[in-house]
């Protein structure tokens, strides 16, 4: 049996571990972003554009990977989800600018309510309707797009807008760790003739 003095270090020992990792968790989200060419090299690798790349976080929600694709044709489409409380917060982006004059003219993501008002603090606009809420972050000619579902507080909405910001390493880890390396390439058949349509060949079986 262990005593007194051995157990107190090892729970000490332990509390320093458990410090260190959650000291590594609140880290990534204030770390310096990861280099551009290395956020080139992984958006490309899946068809995404290099500009397109945005995260965010809040407390709280943790990026599921399996959510993260391709949106709008080279954007990026990912989502947080909050394990008690069930709420999801979903970031997608694409190129484009919000003036006071075209934000009320472009419908809401869910819905196609007319009507949305819009106000904006510096690059962050809110947008909503009777239908619902949504914030738009405009940035050097990109549009992050930024909704919830399910948010007990509606707060983390507005959260996430603030907070969205270029991915750290190791968020661009996650970011596509559930990704192929690359993008999808055409299966070659063996079986196709060099001339014609190009219409599967079968050979003649017996009686013709």
């Amino acid at each position: 049996m262990r005593s007194a003095s051995a157990r107190g270090i090892t729970a000490f020992s332990m509390s320093i571990v458990l410090a260190s990792l959650a000291a590594s968790v609140v880290g990534c989200a204030s770390a310096a972003p990861a280099d551009p060419d290395t956020i080139a090299q992984r958006a490309t690798a899946v068809g995404m554009s290099p500009d397109l790349i945005y995260v965010t976080a809040v407390d709280g929600y943790d990026l599921a990977p399996q959510s993260v694709g391709l949106t709008g044709g080279a954007g990026i489409s990912a989502s947080w989800f909050n394990g008690q409380t069930g709420g999801i917060l979903t970031v997608r982006t694409d190129r484009g600018t919000l003036t006071p004059e075209t934000c009320p003219e472009m419908p809401l993501w869910d819905t196609l309510d007319a009507g949305v008002a819009c106000s904006n603090e510096g690059d962050i606009w809110h947008r909503f309707s009777d239908s619902g809420e949504e914030y738009m972050v405009a940035r050097d000619g990109v549009l992050i797009l930024v909704t919830g579902t399910n948010l007990t507080d509606p707060s983390d909405l507005e959260a996430a807008a603030e907070a969205v910001r270029l991915p750290s390493d190791a968020e661009l880890d996650l970011l596509f760790s559930d990704l192929p390396a690359g993008p999808a390439q055409p299966i070659e058949r063996g079986d196709l003739p060099e001339n014609g349509d190009g219409a599967p060949i079968d050979p003649t079986g017996p009686g013709g």
